[in-house]
Order: structure tokens, then sequence, then C-alpha cells
């Protein structure tokens, strides 16, 4: 599947409720589906800069494809990381770099957070967009 048709998987999940109780809702349930990070892996290398709760990001880079796994200590958070890994992991360092990731205005899911969980969003994109450049750099090869 193409980030777009990720992403409009998940436009459609979000619309199928009319209001954002129901969102946040589903938001916790996608977290939960999130396959479990190990506490070995939740060290301070993996922790993402510039969020409200504490969020690990780990990636793994195995053939020219980054993937994701993370964890959050707050349901919320988890939800919208639990999102941007759908759309990333598995993905070149390109298609990372350069996704429109258009579904979280699409969703209206930046205007339903707090200013500081939207930031917390940036702060994600951006550190997944960082692992992508730097597995572009050591591996200019396998960069996509």
């Amino acid at each position: 599947m193409t980030t777009d048709e990720v992403q409009e998987h998940i436009t459609a999940e979000f619309e199928a409720f009319d209001n954002w109780m129901d969102r946040y809702n589903l938001l916790i349930e996608m977290g939960r589906d999130l396959p479990p990070v190990s506490q070995s892996e939740k060290t301070g290398d993996y922790l993402i800069e510039g969020c409200q709760s504490k969020v690990w990001l780990i990636p793994e880079f195995r053939d020219g494809l980054i993937f994701f796994k993370a964890d959050s200590d707050a349901l919320i958070t988890k939800g919208i990381i639990s999102l941007l890994v759908r759309v990333l992991s598995g993905r070149t360092p390109s298609e990372i770099k350069n996704a429109n990731l258009w579904f979280i205005d699409k969703i209206n899911l930046r205007q339903n957070l707090s200013p500081t969980r939207s930031n917390g969003l940036l702060a994600m994109i951006k550190q997944m967009r960082l692992y992508a450049i730097a597995f572009e750099i050591k591996n200019p090869d396998n960069a996509g």
C-alpha cells in the first residue's frame, strides 16, 4: 500500500465517527494495537525530545527500508505515534522524508490536540525524518 492509500484508510476510519470523543477512543484503541516494545528498548537513545509524554521510537533498517516500533506512556500519544508508524513504517528513506502527511489535517487531528501535544506530533514526524536522513547518509546505495 502507498502512503496515500494508508492515509485514505485512516481518514475513513476517523470519518466513521461524528464527534471527537469517539475519535479519541479510536485513537486510544489504535495505540493499544501497537506491537509491544521491550523495556530494554525504552532508553534515552530512543526517547523523542519535545513531547509532553514519554515517546520511544525505535527504527530498524532492513533491506533498504525503515521499520518503526513505538510506545508511549500516554494513551492518546501512543495512538498518535501509531498513526505515524502505520503510514511511514516499511518505507524507503526517500518516501519517509518526502511523505505528505495530509491525513493529519484531513481528520482535524492537530486542531483537536492541546498545543503541547501538537508540538509533540511535530517532534515525532521530525524524528522519523531524521532517522531517514541518517539512514541515507550511512547507506547511500540503499536510500531508495
